[in-house]
């Protein structure tokens, strides 16, 4: 029986994140990976993520974003979102606040993989990698796992960052709140004809968002396209002269004429929410606790939020001396990470159906909406500093200095 502080159940973004900064103030920790982390290369891959400030913050404060292939990384300078045939619209710039960029556009499995570099740096960190759980129990002062090959480990505390289908959150039998979108995501790496000049653009269509994310390359770019499914499997099924002619004429033909890099691909997306983030012995991080629209490219940022607070937390309790799995000490940051995750869930459901459908009162009060923010800088810079993450409740490692 091998004894940790802290087992980690998910070897993804949140999960390595937590590790290495619980490691980093001499907490033992054990990561149960089911997957592995491998390097980048060749083709964009199609899982990309919009990292802001706080994130970045948080992963050059764990000391990982100095591994990440920097070739492959994409800041963005600028953002611009507009309604499909109306007038309202709006814009961001980083050098409005003084600022050389908003964020930047960064292949998941490239962070993933500049994580696992940082982490294999410590001694207090075991990384198992293509291990999955069999069981998993908890007791009155530490919690028991046994793996698929038959070892057992316990812990103090046991954190499932497992994503969305976790299976930590099954056993645990906690129940969700959730609801279909009605949405599936289509996304692709896409060949602009035209450079994207280091911004991000999104239009709002009648069936939903579509958005292009610049890549690493001048004329590459990642597209999110958020449409109902029947929608999803006419643009899968299309030929791919067909798929782009539709998507260069559905995104005004600002970037030039479109060509798809690879085969597009389509998830259903649904917001989940558990009703519990932690138990005696047990929190939930990431995608394992929440899931919201792909609409402001805010879930992974929100996951860094869950693992910066949990590190935070867990380390000023070992250093109280008090018991880290205990769920009385554990309450305050639940409460914390399920007032941020409520605001986001609830702020993406507030925009997703007031772009939707193509009502004119509502059309109406976007164009009204997206003019007056665009054109009033208080509330513009408000939105700004939102977009970058900076906000009043950030831990301490996504703060600026």
């Amino acid at each position: 029986m091998q004894t940790y502080d802290v087992a980690i159940i998910g070897g993804g973004m949140v999960g390595l994140a937590t590790a290495i900064g619980l490691a980093m103030d001499e907490l033992r920790v054990v990561v149960i990976d089911a997957g592995e982390a491998q390097a980048v290369s060749g083709e964009a891959r199609l899982r990309v993520s919009a990292i802001n400030k706080a994130s970045q913050r948080l992963l050059q404060n764990l000391g990982a974003w100095s591994y990440l292939d920097d070739e492959r990384v994409s800041p963005y300078q600028k953002m611009e979102v507009w309604d499909k045939d109306s007038l309202g619209k709006i814009g961001f710039d980083a050098h409005s606040l003084s600022e050389e960029y908003l964020g930047s556009i960064i292949e998941n499995d490239n962070i993933r993989f500049a994580l696992s570099k940082r982490a294999a740096e410590f001694d207090e960190i075991t990384y198992l990698q293509n291990h999955k759980l069999d069981r998993i129990a908890f007791g009155e002062r530490e919690a028991w796992l046994t793996l698929d090959n038959g070892d057992n480990i316990s812990a103090a505390l046991v954190i499932g960052a497992d994503g969305a289908n976790s299976w930590v959150r099954e056993q645990c039998k906690i129940p969700m709140t959730f609801w279909d979108y009605g949405h599936h995501a289509v996304v692709a790496s896409i060949r602009t004809e035209l450079p994207h000049q280091a911004t991000a653009r999104q239009v709002f269509l009648k069936d939903g968002p579509l958005a292009f994310l610049p890549l690493y390359e001048n004329n590459l770019c990642s597209i999110v396209w958020s449409v109902p499914p029947a929608k999803a499997q006419q643009l899968l099924a299309a030929s791919k002269q067909e798929f782009e002619r539709t998507l260069t004429a559905e995104f005004d033909g600002r970037m030039g004429m479109c060509q798809l890099e690879c085969e597009p691909q389509a998830f259903p997306l649904r917001m989940r929410y558990a009703r519990h983030f932690a138990r005696h012995r047990m929190l939930l991080a990431g995608d394992a606790a929440h899931t919201i629209h792909p609409l402001a490219g805010q879930g992974v940022n929100l996951g860094f939020l869950d693992a910066a607070a949990i590190i935070e937390t867990i380390t000023e309790l070992k250093l109280d001396g008090k018991d880290i799995g205990d769920y009385a000490n554990l309450r305050a940051l639940e409460r914390w990470r399920k007032a941020d995750a409520l605001e986001m869930i609830a702020a993406m459901e507030g925009f997703k159906r007031l772009f939707e459908g193509s009502n004119p009162l509502k059309k109406a009060i976007r164009d009204f909406g997206l003019n007056l923010v665009d054109n009033l800088s208080p509330v513009k810079t408000l939105f700004i500093q939102q977009a970058m993450g900076n906000k009043n409740s950030l831990p301490k490692l996504c703060k600026q200095d």
